[in-house]
């Protein structure tokens, strides 16, 4: 058996998963200041009278992360960088707390100028005194060469709780996307750590002893230990469950839209023929733009319980969510209270809604009835908004699955799947203020729990091999190793593959059903005068993401019981 778990900002959503199919589903609340107790409540719930023994894995996800970067409540870290000279890496500051040294590396792995130790320690003053504990290094080229991230992270992290380094979160060329990703994994740290405590804490006191997992924005995942030193890989991991719990129930010959709307955010993505989108180069979350290997998603503060005020005489929906619906005991108006209004939701105390839009109302000039349907409304636009702008960007751009590039025509999605909470009450209003066919998918209310619960574990590896210089490396594997300057591309296909299939086994995928493959490889010559003097080779290959082998979407069911 399987669980999977996804902790919203609003519902946890816990399944048990089996040879039968789904066995058993939970929804508790969501408590972002103790977390033990929400992820304890939801296990012992869903374990209840279950003999222990027989569950395989836990396989979590959590919006956690990217609520907090939407509603700009990250916490303040620092980062010292290097760029070497031909760019100044002040152009890509990520606040107050940056800090530029001299030193660098060029593009072949070469040092230029060494590291300014001075510079490095009156930084780590600032940043110390400034009470900063958690610190990003990167320095310009350091997948080539990661020797002066390694020296400053030696020079200083004594003195800081916790030191990333840019290195070590992708193989790919893109300073300043490495730069925003360091950041976002310095900051996501003490937020991830927390999560991760409440999860293991949860797990030992009620007799769990399973392999965990977390899901990744690429819809695939990881062994819950290594998502420690990458926390960044949890940001997206929600949007990314929404998508591989849609992936068994959307058209095999057409696009649609997967919108899965919770209480904070709603999280969208597209799917062409079943298959999921991949933004080759890394996802933008907020401001920041990083290498985040990630399915294309978008998440846009608008759920179910999005605060709803006035401002300046205009209506306003979110991002920040206070708390729950008025109609269930909360402290502001939300989409929820206008949908109770207009009949379309349920559960909840009508009058207690009734009361809490009676001031939007009246600042509106309108009675409280249009009010709501006003709200639900612009909710439902926005949404629908958000949608259209993602496939605009979409279609300005080479479109990539997440196995080849899609060449045909534009993007044009007249289908949508909803999921979430309050899938199916929103699901009315954006059919009826677009032209889209609307569907809710099947266990709505937990699909994306049973997404995660179903992911394979993925990973990639990244090669750059230099004939010249007799050297490959994956810096990002800790890997580094003398070759012949006959060293072909074929060889450097050969070494990645192997690294790849180590490194996804030690991730936790079942080795008996792993599907490599190379999704780019490329071979230069360099010259000087008239002769060859070597080739630079680049190659990067990935495990396919998918579900499980063995899961049958049209029964709902898994039907190998090989699947760990």
């Amino acid at each position: 058996m399987i669980i999977g778990l996804d902790v919203g900002g609003t519902h946890t959503d816990v399944v048990l998963l089996g040879q039968e199919g789904l066995l058993r589903q939970v929804k508790v609340p969501t408590n972002p200041s103790d977390l033990f107790t929400t992820v304890l409540k939801g296990l012992e719930k869903i374990t209840e009278g279950v003999d222990l023994a027989k569950i395989n894995r836990a396989v979590l996800s959590t919006t956690l992360a990217t609520n907090r970067i939407v509603q700009n409540q990250i916490p303040d870290v620092g980062m010292i960088v290097s760029a070497g000279p031909g760019m100044d890496p002040a152009l890509f500051s990520t606040g107050p707390h940056y800090y530029t040294i001299g030193g660098g590396i060029d593009h072949r792995g070469r040092e230029i100028a060494q590291i300014d130790k001075t510079q490095v320690e009156c930084a780590a003053d600032a940043l110390e005194k400034a009470g900063i504990k958690y610190i990003g290094v990167v320095s310009k080229f350091s997948t080539r060469n990661p020797e002066h991230e390694l020296d400053i992270a030696d020079q200083i992290g004594s003195r800081f709780e916790k030191v990333f380094m840019g290195h070590q979160i992708s193989g790919n060329l893109n300073f300043p996307r490495r730069i925003a990703t360091t950041f976002l994994n310095a900051a996501m740290y003490p937020i991830h750590k927390e999560f991760f405590e409440a999860v293991v804490k949860s797990l030992s006191e009620k007799g769990l002893s399973v392999p965990i997992r977390i899901l990744k924005p690429d819809g695939g995942n990881m062994r819950f230990e290594a998502s420690i030193d990458h926390p960044a890989q949890t940001i997206l991991s929600g949007p990314a469950a929404s998508v591989m719990g849609s992936v068994a129930f959307a058209p095999r010959n057409e696009e649609c839209l997967v919108l899965d709307i919770g209480g904070t955010t709603t999280d969208m993505a597209v799917l062409v023929n079943g298959v999921p989108l991949l933004d080759p180069m890394g996802i933008s979350i907020g401001d920041h733009k990083t290498l985040i290997r990630s399915l294309d998603t978008v998440s846009i503060g608008v759920g179910g319980d999005s605060a709803v005020r006035v401002a300046d005489g205009r209506l306003c929906i979110g991002p920040d969510r206070v708390g729950v619906a008025m109609a269930y005991g909360g402290p502001m108006p939300t989409p929820t209270d206008a949908m109770m209004l207009l009949g379309i939701g349920e559960g909840g105390d009508i009058e207690k809604a009734r009361d809490g839009l009676q001031p939007i109302a009246d600042d509106l000039g309108i009675d409280v009835q249009e009010a709501a349907q006003r709200i639900f409304d612009q909710a439902c636009q926005s949404i629908l908004d958000a949608a259209q702008q993602m496939v605009d960007r979409i279609n300005a751009k080479p479109v990539y699955t997440v196995h080849e590039l899609w060449e045909g025509n534009r993007l044009q999605p007249r289908y949508i799947l909803v999921l979430g909470g309050p899938a199916p009450w929103f699901a009315k209003g954006l059919e009826r203020l677009s032209e889209y066919r609307v569907n809710v998918v099947p266990r709505w209310n937990v699909a994306n729990a049973i997404g995660a619960g179903l992911a394979r574990t993925t990973c990639e590896v990244t090669l750059f091999a230099d004939t010249e210089r007799e050297i490959a490396a994956a810096p990002e594997e800790d890997f580094t190793t003398m070759i012949p300057s006959k060293y072909s591309q074929e060889d450097a296909i050969a070494t990645t593959l192997e690294l790849l299939r180590r490194k996804a086994i030690a991730r936790g995928a079942n080795p008996d059903h792993l599907e490599l493959e190379v999704i780019e490889a490329m071979s230069f010559n360099m010259v000087r005068g008239f002769y060859t003097t070597g080739k630079n080779i680049r190659v990067m290959a990935q495990v396919k993401p998918g579900l499980i082998h063995g899961y049958d979407p049209i029964a709902e069911k898994i039907l190998d019981s090989s699947f760990v």
